[in-house]
């Protein structure tokens, strides 16, 4: 009994101890005056690091180390007064942030009265002094969500001279498909590199993880083994395939091991194939680093900081209309609010803030006033409906703006609608070579959005040296997640997730 004690008192010590090393601060931040969720605000030790507030509000911040009773943290956001809170008493749920009010007097007081196009060409003109762009190393949260979601899967058996291939089996097809599909990956890493240069990125992840459901991957292997078994007993051995839909037809041979079973070659083949998928399974792990490096270097590089993005407002910008809507206030430095629209045939438009003093852009909200791309041939349709992001600057050590948030979200549709016929033919058979006909309408229509989201918590300037010396681990992999775990991330810092990530959960 006396064991039994001091285990349970060694334990609770131990709880204790990790509680005490271990210590976070969350709340929900709300407009005091709309009661509305105040998103993309920073909430931070320091000046220049802290985490961002999601899109609900909600933020958790996590300390390395205990806070001692001096630490404070600070609640920082455009348009909204500044909020200091000392750590180790902050215990708020709802946090309320007041609007901060300005006079124009103030404004045209420090600074000339600029016009909106006066202003938005001193922003381009500034850019290299105020931005910075040598190596830096930046710690880093990144969250990629796609969503994808049939909303049509119809297909209408015309004719089939097959029994098997009949209305009733292809439903019972199109039933099993999945109909949506949610998938998450989450990274937490440093990056090391010079801002528009992908090919001098360097990522080094810390944790990753992979939150999707494996039943709505579709798996075709069960459906491949019913078709096989029904085509091996109605299709000769020697005969070809036309394939016609619409307009357009193909000639398909059908390959004579399809027939063959029981055989030591078909043994060998088989197990070739198994070890190539195989390797082909390990080098797509090997490449999720490159892969997901490459996402968030574009994501970076759709900024308007670089000659080649879609947002030319600052390379262009005789191709928009600008107005200055009002007056912000963002760390104690005046802000224009300005927004732009397309004149003609450009594709966005969005609001710009604009730090009175340095004419840095502090902040970009932007989205599509039209569709981006549309495709439609032939009972083939695409369209690129929606692209809409925020882009978030901020002030580092070295005195120059570095990116501290982003995130863009794109949606798309695809489509057909077309006759598909499959026609056997055998030429070597006597009479007709038409041997089996299927022919059919089908209907699919499937609509996928997209959403990376990237918060910066620090950025530390480094030398060329260091970077060049700094090697990769490629084989990292991220972490399946069957359903979301609020442990996997407990002790980080990164963006909080939404009710529909919370929510997740694969079906048994």
């Amino acid at each position: 009994m006396k064991h039994f004690y001091f285990a349970l008192l060694s334990l609770s010590f131990l709880t204790f101890q990790l509680h005490a090393q271990e210590q976070s601060i969350g709340a929900k931040l709300i407009d005091s005056l709309s009661k509305k969720p105040i998103p993309f605000a920073t909430i931070s030790t320091t000046k220049n690091s802290g985490v961002i507030s999601n899109s609900s509000g909600n933020f958790v911040i996590h300390f390395r180390k205990k806070p001692s009773k001096k630490d404070s943290i600070f609640i920082r956001c455009l348009g909204y007064k500044t909020k200091r809170y000392l750590t180790h008493t902050f215990t708020d749920s709802i946090v309320l942030l007041s609007p901060e009010s300005i006079e124009l007097n103030e404004v045209l007081l420090s600074n000339k009265n600029y016009t909106a196009e006066e202003i938005i060409e001193k922003a381009k003109e500034n850019l290299n002094t105020n931005y910075e762009f040598n190596y830096i190393k930046s710690r880093l949260f990144y969250r990629a969500s796609d969503f994808s979601n049939m909303t049509k899967n119809e297909v209408d058996i015309k004719k089939s001279t097959i029994p098997e291939f009949n209305q009733k089996f292809v439903d019972s097809i199109l039933l099993a498909m999945p109909k949506n599909a949610d998938d998450y990956t989450e990274i937490l890493a440093d990056l090391y590199g010079k801002s528009n240069q992908d090919e001098s990125f360097k990522l080094d992840i810390i944790k990753a993880s992979h939150l999707y459901d494996k039943s709505k991957q579709v798996s075709l292997e069960g459906f491949e083994e019913k078709f096989n078994s029904i085509v091996k007993k109605y299709v000769k051995r020697d005969s070809y395939f036309k394939i016609k839909s619409g307009l357009f037809g193909t000639k398909e041979s059908i390959d004579s091991s399809f027939f063959e079973s029981n055989k030591q070659e078909e043994i060998e083949q088989t197990e070739a194939f198994i070890e190539q998928k195989k390797k082909n399974e390990a080098a797509r792990k090997k490449n999720f680093l490159n892969y997901r490096k490459s996402s968030i270097a574009d994501l970076q590089n759709t900024s308007f900081l670089f000659e080649d993005s879609d947002l030319n407002f600052l390379e262009k910008p005789n191709r928009y209309h600008f107005k200055i809507e009002d007056y912000s206030f963002l760390n104690d430095n005046f802000v224009y609010k300005i927004t732009f629209t397309p004149k003609r045939k450009e594709d966005y438009k969005g609001t710009i803030y604009i730090n009175a003093d340095d004419f840095a852009i502090v902040r970009l909200d932007y989205e599509n006033v039209k569709a981006l791309k549309n495709f439609r041939l032939l009972g083939i349709s695409y369209s690129k409906y929606l692209k809409k992001g925020t882009f978030i600057y901020s002030k580092i050590s070295t005195d120059k703006y570095s990116l501290k948030y982003a995130d863009i979200e794109e949606g798309s549709t695809f489509g057909i609608k077309r006759p598909l016929a499959i026609i056997e033919k055998n030429k070597h058979t006597k009479g007709r070579r038409k041997q089996n006909e299927l022919s059919s309408d089908i209907h699919f229509i499937i609509s996928n959005r997209h959403k990376n989201e990237l918060v910066v918590f620090e950025d530390e300037p480094i030398t060329e040296s260091l970077f060049n010396n700094f090697t990769e681990k490629p084989k990292t992999s991220p972490i399946y997640l069957p359903k979301y775990n609020p442990d996997f991330w407990k002790g980080y810092n990164v963006i909080e997730p939404n009710q529909a990530i919370k929510d997740f959960k694969s079906i048994e």
